[in-house]
């Protein structure tokens, strides 16, 4: 893609702001990834130091032989799959709903969905709270799941609306024409031309269900039952806290979160320059 003239070359200026923006985001990351390596007295030591004099892996040993470690990576994975499958699943349906069929209040589910977007997570815990204590769902995956679900699917919907707007409708017409039904055309047409914002919607789904804290630790109540963000906060005892094993735990919980990204990243890429275009 050849450079538009008109933005003229970039000055030594945006390298600078470039470079100093990325220290920013990039050094806290660090901070964590070399207090994973410090032992515990170096860690507690008044005289910080950015590298660690004493290099050990002990840290994470200890992390991952922890008692309930596994079974919250268990948790927190399962409840990560299923909000991401039900969110794209929902969220799709949605989408192509508003996007192709003319229904009597549908700009005012749109606007709904935008407004629900507007507010924090942390505005939803209390009611969210209530009607799961009412249905019985408090300290299970399926409440979680569900508050989830209810946390990503307004961008979810408004992020691939804006790729079914773009793909033709003469594409269905054609399809119906030649016998399928309209089910047939959102499961073979429509959503193969979205792969794209299908992989980003469910990257952030995922990521919504695997870093969220507030809502598991208020709704879960046993510890076997704790996701890895919740988990993590065991570590902090009442006179003090163990910042090398949480450290070490929090380097751990972003590895899969990489994994996904890096298996999906063709896909997400080219979804968030679509979406960029077409919302």
């Amino acid at each position: 893609m050849e450079q538009n003239p008109s933005l003229g070359k970039p000055s030594w200026f945006s390298y600078f702001v470039l470079v100093v923006a990325s220290l920013i985001a990039v050094f806290p990351v660090f901070w964590i990834f070399s207090t994973s390596l410090k032992p515990a007295e170096e860690v507690l030591s008044p005289n910080l130091t950015i590298f660690p004099k004493t290099v050990t892996f002990a840290n994470y040993e200890q992390v991952l032989q922890g008692g309930m470690f596994w079974q919250w990576m268990f948790n927190s994975v399962m409840i990560a799959l299923l909000t991401t499958v039900i969110g794209i699943i929902l969220a799709a349906t949605t989408a192509y709903a508003v996007s192709r069929f003319e229904f009597w209040g549908k700009k005012g589910v749109l606007f709904a969905f935008l407004v629900a977007q507007m507010f924090p997570g942390a505005i939803l815990i209390v009611p969210l709270y209530n009607i799961m204590k009412d249905l019985g769902l408090l300290n299970t995956f399926t409440g979680l799941i569900i508050a989830y679900s209810t946390l990503s699917l307004p961008f979810c919907v408004w992020m691939l609306k804006g790729f079914f707007d773009a793909i033709p409708i003469s594409l269905e017409e054609a399809a119906m024409i030649d016998g399928m039904s309209a089910f047939g055309t959102f499961i073979k047409i429509i959503v193969p031309l979205s792969l794209p914002g299908l992989a980003v919607t469910g990257f952030f789904s995922f990521i919504t269900a695997w870093n969220e804290f507030m809502f598991a630790l208020t709704f879960m109540t046993g510890e076997s039952n704790y996701t890895l963000p919740v988990g993590l906060r065991t570590y902090v005892f009442e006179f003090n806290t163990a910042w090398h094993l949480m450290a070490a735990g929090a380097i751990i919980v972003t590895i899969p979160v990489l994994v996904v990204f890096l298996v999906a990243q063709r896909f997400l890429i080219s979804g968030l320059t679509a979406g960029g275009v077409k919302g």
